[in-house]
């Protein structure tokens, strides 16, 4: 089940994306930037969301309806639920939000150290918009149209 994250599940959804992006640290050399969010704020504004399994949060969601694009800031799995196909149903979701919404597209970044997850969405039918250094880390921006 979907649904949107309670505000009483920051430290929750927290552990869930600070459990998925831990093996990147070493990729990358420092934490990626969904380890430094602040999830209490993206639940308070709407833009985290869960999906719970056995009644425990699996993986979490954070969208942004913003003024020029939809953007799926983040997609976080548990590593021991992580191959079980609750990344794609996120993605699902996440498209048919934006397409919901009133968007055409939806945008998403990610490290560019981070190849696997370039090659994950290039799948899904996202193409590679533009690279930008923001935050002091090198992202990726994809963009697939609805």
């Amino acid at each position: 089940m979907i649904r949107a994250a309670h505000p009483g599940e920051a430290a929750a959804v927290r552990d869930v994306v600070l459990a998925a992006y831990e093996r990147y640290v070493a990729v990358i050399g420092t934490e990626p930037g969904p380890m430094l969010d602040d999830y209490s704020a993206r639940i308070a504004a709407d833009q985290a969301w869960v999906l719970e399994d056995a009644n425990e949060i699996v993986g979490v969601l954070v969208l942004e309806d913003g003024p020029d694009c939809f953007l799926l800031d983040n997609i976080a799995i548990r590593p021991d639920r992580q191959g079980s196909g609750f990344g794609r149903i996120l993605m699902d979701f996440a498209e048919a939000e934006a397409a919901r919404r009133g968007w055409n597209s939806i945008t998403l970044y990610t490290n560019a150290m981070m190849t696997e997850n370039i090659a994950i969405y290039t799948k899904r039918g996202y193409a590679q918009q533009g690279r930008r250094t923001e935050k002091g880390f090198d992202r990726i921006y994809m963009v697939k149209s609805l």
